[in-house]
């Protein structure tokens, strides 16, 4: 795999600040693996690889939220950062995509220090828009504000850059001296990462109403002939079920004594 040419790094980086503003804004998910990945993906020629190595990170991803002061591993930089070293590496078989899902956690990990930075940063610049809007300067609220945005995209934007710099064959050659026992882990560590992310969507959303969908869920995906878009058909016709069940229950006779979830009434009689 040859350097990225200069027009594609230039695309990535401005995916990768795009993809530090979204972090915090959140309007169209450009943070998020799928996307960032995809994108990075595009932009490089090596669209199949970013989808695949975004899908990876997605199910991941999916646990991290921020809850209270708590702030969840930083996704943004996991992805732009892990489809880097993946594309410079060259490796963008099902081995190359695990060992760089392994190391997008220590990389998210490493975006909090960032963002810790960059908030601290913030704090003060809301003093100065609070000193602003006391003066009437809305003109100057409006720049303390860019200002903040800007500086959450350079969070992403900035490690991108150095890693683009790094040639490529100096990202081959180090990941070349990774001994097999090294390589063989981090893929099963990163295909437990992703359980376990997964694990976790579901521990937040385990109630007794949505278990009997999981269980028939688990069932359909071990059918072979099954595909992904027969899968998707088969759980959208059973919501659309579910919430025609739920109106009825809320409109019919019995409407005083149901809840309107047609299977947790079913659950409360038992």
């Amino acid at each position: 795999m040859s350097d990225i040419s200069f027009i594609s790094a230039i695309l990535v980086v401005i995916v990768a600040f795009f993809a530090g503003l979204e972090g915090i804004l959140d309007q169209f998910n450009i943070h998020q693996p799928l996307v960032a990945c995809t994108l990075i993906g595009l932009v490089t020629g090596n669209l199949e690889a970013g989808v695949m190595l975004g899908g990876s990170l997605q199910m991941i991803a999916l646990a991290w939220a921020n809850i209270g002061a708590a702030v969840a591993p930083d996704a943004a930089l996991a992805s732009v950062a892990s489809a880097i070293i993946m594309i410079k590496g060259g490796n963008f078989s099902n081995e190359g995509i695990a060992v760089a899902t392994a190391t997008a956690i220590p990389l998210a990990v490493a975006g909090l220090f960032l963002t810790m930075i960059v908030r601290t940063i913030s704090v003060g610049l809301v003093h100065t828009a609070d000193h602003a809007a006391k003066e009437g300067n809305i003109a100057k609220v409006e720049r303390t504000h860019l200002i903040a945005l800007v500086l959450q995209g350079l969070r992403i934007a900035i490690p991108a850059a150095a890693l683009l710099a790094i040639p490529a064959h100096t990202v081959q050659e180090t990941l070349g001296l990774m001994p097999d026992w090294l390589n063989g882990g981090m893929q099963i560590g990163g295909g437990m990462v992703v359980a376990v992310g997964y694990a976790m969507v579901i521990n937040m959303m385990a109630t007794r109403e949505v278990w009997p969908f999981f269980a028939l869920g688990f069932a359909l995906a071990a059918v072979n002939q099954l595909t992904l878009i027969a899968l998707g058909t088969i759980g959208v016709a059973m919501a659309l079920i579910y919430l025609n069940l739920s109106k009825k229950g809320d409109a019919g006779g019995g409407a005083a004594s149901g809840s309107g979830d047609p299977i947790g009434d079913i659950l409360e009689d038992y």
